[in-house]
């Protein structure tokens, strides 16, 4: 079964080579591979004590973040490796403050995964949330590294649950320990003949928990805002933003912050012209009255978690995409009820904070229309919802300390 895999990853790597050639993306992808090693022969000697993250992309990085922050402060004389799958991770998060390194994981074939280790040698692993290479966790057993999973989802489609699956199952034998989300991840894991599973809770709650403690102050958005009510429009598409326009249109006395999840000039201005209220991109905000604006559009990135600080109502894009809905959890942590549409069932805490009526969800213009109006009107309503959001990040806060106890307990 290694030689078929090995076969398709080789097969991939040429095939992405030949795509790279028309796809910036891809070409991010392959291009940031070919310096990993000697970037790793620059920063790290054999002397060296390190530890391993490795997250697909930049929510797991998010993810991932409290355990880092803690692990780094525990063990202040490892130097810190963070390895990215995608470019849209990589790129964001390259010149980040906590990893000595931070690089692309070459792909998964036999010679990088034991060229990697050679270079890197970490004392521990830690995978986040997903991703099972399994040239790179064979490795890993083979030279008896700590290995484990953090903030873990397991579905039961998935092919670990299979008939067919051995080949993949036999892959989870190197984690030393699952650190899971949920119980049904458990279940499943004891399923198939794993007990080393513990509940952990998601890390992203400590994560957004942690935000509160922070600065969130912008005096921009103060001026804007200007003790108006105010709708903070979160990494919202084209899908969410023609019910939305529809809505600013005709609406009077509220105001509307929106940080399209594509900020590409040419959208960010089809996005502005179907608005008829008076508006401002951040672009172009310096010597203005901001006060005298209805809606701010974003054209930027990195400051929507503070903005969302502003809002009096929330409504996080992509729930009319696949796979949905995106991170709810800044808003919910401000204690801000929250409006999505209808594709969430793909996250959990989505699914529960719809359950227990914190989050809202629309799914055509007329209910847009209606949920709006009744945060709008209804102060005590959105003050309730907003209640069951914090209440609920606060209440799901700790999976950190659950997976550093265990850890530091391991590693003695």
């Amino acid at each position: 079964m290694f030689l078929l895999y090995n076969l398709v990853v080789h097969i991939a790597e040429f095939l992405l080579r030949i795509i790279a050639l028309f796809s910036p993306k891809i070409k991010l992808f392959v291009d940031g591979r070919k310096t990993v090693f000697s970037s790793l022969k620059d920063k790290i000697i054999p002397e060296d004590k390190t530890i391993w993250f490795h997250a697909a992309s930049l929510g797991e990085y998010e993810q991932g973040l409290p355990v880092i922050e803690k692990i780094k402060e525990k063990y202040p004389s490892h130097k810190i490796v963070i390895t990215f799958f995608s470019p849209s991770g990589y790129e964001v998060r390259k010149n980040n403050q906590i990893a000595d390194v931070t690089v692309y994981l070459p792909l998964d074939t036999k010679f990088n995964a034991q060229k990697f280790l050679y270079l890197v040698h970490p004392e521990m692993v830690f995978f986040i949330k997903y991703e099972y290479w399994p040239n790179y966790l064979k490795e890993l057993k083979n030279q008896k590294i700590k290995t484990y999973l953090i903030s873990g989802i397991f579905r039961e489609n998935q092919m670990f649950f299979k008939w067919y699956g051995g080949f993949y199952r036999n892959a989870l034998t190197t984690f030393n320990y699952f650190f899971v989300q949920n119980e049904s991840s458990k279940k499943l894991l004891q399923g198939i003949g794993f007990n080393n599973v513990k509940i952990s809770g998601d890390t992203r709650f400590d994560r957004v928990v942690s935000i509160l403690e922070q600065d969130n102050s912008l005096d921009f958005i103060a001026d804007f805002k200007n003790n108006t009510t105010t709708i903070v429009i979160g990494s919202s598409w084209p899908k969410d933003e023609s019910f939305l326009a529809n809505y600013i249109n005709s609406s009077k006395g509220i105001k509307f912050i929106i940080a399209p999840h594509n900020i590409k000039t040419e959208q960010i201005q089809e996005l502005k012209n179907t608005i008829s209220r008076k508006t401002v991109l951040f672009s172009q905000k310096e010597n203005q009255n901001l006060a005298d604006f209805d809606v701010f559009i974003i054209d930027t990135i990195g400051i929507l978690t503070k903005i969302y600080s502003y809002a009096d109502i929330a409504y996080v894009g992509g729930g009319f995409g696949n796979p949905g809905v995106h991170n709810i959890l800044e808003p919910a942590t401000f204690g801000v009820p929250i409006v999505i549409g209808p594709n969430y069932s793909h996250f959990a805490e989505a699914t529960a904070l719809v359950h227990l009526q914190g989050c809202l969800t629309i799914s055509d213009q007329n209910e847009l229309n209606e949920t709006f109006n009744l945060l709008i009107q209804n102060e005590d309503e959105r003050f309730e919802k907003g209640h069951i959001c914090s209440s609920f990040v606060q209440m799901n806060k700790g999976g950190t300390e659950v997976i550093l106890k265990h850890i530091t307990n391991d590693f003695l």
